[in-house]
């Protein structure tokens, strides 16, 4: 069974969070589709809420977010105690934030980053384990 992953976004992010839907989608995962659902403006933290509570309540094992900046949707994702997530500009921050940190969820940011940047982002985020050893012990006091 495919890996399900929540996906979510405010206004600024809204396009980018259709190609990226796709995107999961072409990857072999189960995309689900949080919002928001057009350019209307919204508030972030709605959409971080939403992710958590579905990676909370078991119908998704990963998360994504986008804002504007991904900066905000991050800090309120990781308000929920259970949530780490990582705001990435690049394969190299979406790699480290998954190996040394165990990020669950990816936040980015739609008017700092393209397209292709944002795919390879969640490629490499949805590819790389946690590495563990010496970051476990990191990680668990986040938990």
């Amino acid at each position: 069974m495919p890996e399900t992953i929540a996906i979510a976004s405010d206004h600024a992010g809204f396009d980018l969070k259709q190609l990226l839907v796709e995107e999961l989608e072409r990857l072999g995962f189960v995309a689900l589709d949080l919002g928001t659902h057009d350019r209307t403006s919204v508030d972030y933290p709605d959409f971080a809420n939403a992710v958590a509570a579905a990676l909370d309540d078991g119908r998704a094992q990963r998360g994504v977010l986008i804002c504007g900046t991904g900066i905000g949707i991050a800090m309120a994702a990781n308000r929920h105690r259970h949530i780490r997530a990582g705001s990435c500009r690049d394969a190299t921050s979406a790699r480290l934030t998954r190996r040394h940190n165990n990020a669950n969820v990816l936040a980015m940011g739609a008017r700092l980053i393209g397209s292709e940047v944002a795919r390879d982002c969640l490629a490499t985020f949805l590819s790389t384990p946690f590495e563990g050893g010496r970051h476990e012990r990191r990680v668990a006091k986040m938990s």
